[in-house]
């Protein structure tokens, strides 16, 4: 993996993760009760990503798309989710999700 893309990975996509992700579990759970809002972020930031990463490294510069995986928000996300629905509980989330 090149890790030469110092624009994205450190800045961008944890501070991504974290706000989008807990505002959409925060919206979710307040409002339907439903614990998968962070599942839905991490989905959608996820496909932003990718139309990012295809247009940007192989529309313009040709990287090898196989060595770009911003895939890795899922597993967080779902973990977050997990917490909620067993927890109930936003401190609890915030503790032991994190």
């Amino acid at each position: 993996v090149d890790w030469k893309d110092r624009r994205m990975w450190p800045t961008v996509v944890p501070i991504l993760g974290v706000t989008f992700c807990a505002a959409s579990q925060a919206f979710w759970w307040v409002n339907f009760r439903l614990p998968f809002g962070a599942v839905f972020a991490a989905l959608g930031l996820l496909i932003g990503e990718w139309i990012n990463r295809y247009v940007n490294f192989w529309g313009w510069t040709y990287f090898p798309i196989s060595l770009v995986f911003p895939s890795a928000l899922i597993v967080p996300a779902i973990w977050l989710d997990v917490i909620l629905l067993l927890s109930g509980s936003y401190v609890i989330t915030a503790v032991v999700g994190s």
